[in-house]
């Protein structure tokens, strides 16, 4: 029983540590182009890809 026991707590803790790394590391790409965005908004002449973005946001609307 005494082998399982660290195999347990080594599995826990692995699991724990990459999947709450792997978010971490998810969210602050996530909140990088997020505010990427935002910067891009408010440039006095978006860049066209900032632009195809919203045509095709219009477009899809309707």
């Amino acid at each position: 029983m005494s082998a399982y026991l660290p195999a347990i707590f080594g599995f826990l803790f692995g699991f724990g540590f990459g999947v709450g790394c792997a978010l971490a590391v998810m969210y602050s790409i996530y909140l990088g182009g997020y505010r990427a965005a935002l910067r891009d908004a408010r440039l006095p002449t978006p860049p066209e890809r900032y632009r195809r973005a919203l045509e095709k946001i219009s477009s899809s609307q309707g």
